[in-house]
């Protein structure tokens, strides 16, 4: 198999993409697409999330240093492209989409009920780096759907269909191949 060069890029796909939440703390809120993010640390649980200067929201997180990762779903296809390719300046995102804000526990930013998960944020650090700035931040709050908690108490995310973003184009995540060790499990 041969491969081709190519110019250098961003090729990390899939990625997921998220709905973020944020507020102003002046009573004005909104949604934004995003799928450049991440986990970046498990203790403390912290996450990454880069946005461009000129969206709308970017100031939002900017001055309040707080947003609210909202997981997104096949169900959410809709509301996650809306999202990303309108401007709350033009539109109330929430009231166009249909979706209910949730007052969330430890930041200002609302959640989204509709979301599988909402992970409340609160920003440590912003690194400038070119077309988007990264903003670092640890996760105060974290709200998950009880529908996809089975009697255990363990969280089901498959359940709710996951989306991913490729190359312009969104995917429900498909079948489990696996889960964690089994390439060195040991045959009974």
């Amino acid at each position: 198999m041969a491969k081709v060069d190519f110019k250098p890029g961003n090729m990390l796909y899939p990625l997921p993409v998220v709905l973020v939440s944020v507020a102003d703390g002046k009573g004005n809120d909104n949604i934004l697409t995003i799928a450049w993010t991440g986990t970046i640390c498990s203790d403390p649980a912290m996450v990454s999330i880069s946005v461009r200067k000129e969206r709308y929201s970017y100031p939002m997180i900017k001055e309040t240093g707080e947003f609210v990762i909202n997981l997104t779903t096949e169900d959410l296809a809709f509301a996650t492209d809306y999202a990303g390719v309108t401007s709350g300046r033009d539109v109330d995102k929430w009231a166009k989409l249909n979706l209910t804000r949730v007052p969330s526990d430890k930041v200002a930013a609302p959640y989204i009920a509709e979301s599988p998960v909402a992970i409340e944020c609160k920003v440590t650090e912003v690194k400038e780096l070119g077309t988007h700035d990264m903003f670092i931040a640890e996760v105060v709050a974290l709200h998950v759907d009880d529908k996809y908690m089975d009697e255990k108490g363990a969280f089901h995310l498959e359940q709710a269909k996951p989306l991913v973003y490729s190359h312009g184009k969104y995917f429900a995540i498909g079948k489990e191949l696996g889960k964690f060790g089994y390439s060195i499990k040991k045959e009974k």
